[in-house]
């Protein structure tokens, strides 16, 4: 899978060891920023990512801030991208098979690398249940709340 990775300065530290670990399970990454721990703003990053995603350029994207909070508000302003912030696996499957999230937002100052690791492997792995009516339902009223904006 193509996975598109946006970090600020907050979710640098980070951002290394997502990219092996994403390279490691075979997915192949679309680096889009940051390089260093400098001060950048959460929604140039989410912005590059949504943008990767929509272009199709990558099939999913995973955005990081201090919380997490951030980047997802910011990543669901751009038409098409459906964020997720997740610090729990639940929240991280659940997301793709009920409301078919395309971006995953973690907080790099609240969950720990290996709980980051499971979380993207967890995200990634799910996959959204077309064939549930409810869920498609459901995503066809979020689409047009998107469209009437």
């Amino acid at each position: 899978m193509r996975v598109a990775v946006g970090v600020d300065h907050r979710g640098f530290p980070i951002k290394d060891d997502l990219v092996a670990f994403l390279n490691d399970e075979g997915h192949q990454v679309v680096d889009c920023g940051t390089d260093s721990t400098e001060s950048v703003d959460y929604p140039d990053t989410a912005e590059a990512v949504g943008k990767a995603v929509l272009a199709g350029d990558a099939d999913r994207g995973i955005v990081v801030c201090g919380s997490g909070a951030g980047a997802a508000i910011a990543a669901n302003k751009i038409r098409g991208i459906r964020c997720a912030q997740a610090h729990d696996t639940y929240t991280a499957h659940q997301s793709v098979e009920h409301d078919d999230a395309n971006v995953l937002a973690l907080g790099s100052s609240v969950v720990g690398i290996e709980l980051a690791r499971e979380l993207v492997r967890t995200f990634l792995n799910a996959r959204f249940q077309s064939g549930v009516e409810r869920y498609v339902r459901r995503l066809r009223k979020v689409q047009q709340l998107e469209s009437d904006s």
